[in-house]
């Protein structure tokens, strides 16, 4: 089986290849993995954990410090391990799934590498 490859259109991992495209069984969007490959190691996007150790796309990271997340009762708590990362621009810069909180953006101050 291949690496996992998260759907750029709904961030399911529930995909599969199809004809050499990879298919979204949640969304059933389809894409062509070499592209999103080209696209996503950007040469200018650096991204640096809290200890300063450069981070990649599909790196695993744990959680640092409990963060609130807003509409949730209870916090992400320190030492929780989020695993296949995807690294975007902007404030929260990396795109991630939480068991037990979804789909959601966490800034890169915030985690270690793992």
């Amino acid at each position: 089986m291949s690496a996992t490859h998260i759907c750029p259109n709904c961030q399911s991992d529930l995909t599969y290849e199809n004809e050499g495209l990879m298919a979204c069984s949640q969304c059933f969007h389809e894409w062509d993995p070499a592209a999103e490959a080209a696209t996503s190691d950007a040469p200018g996007l650096k991204v640096v954990d809290s200890n300063g150790n450069e981070l990649l796309n599909g790196d695993s990271v744990i959680v640092i410090k409990d963060l609130p997340v807003k509409g949730m009762p209870r916090p992400v708590k320190a030492g929780t391990k989020v695993k296949n990362i995807r690294l975007t621009d902007g404030d929260h810069n990396i795109d991630c799934k939480i068991e037990g909180f979804g789909a959601m953006g966490l800034k890169s101050e915030f985690v270690r590498k793992a």
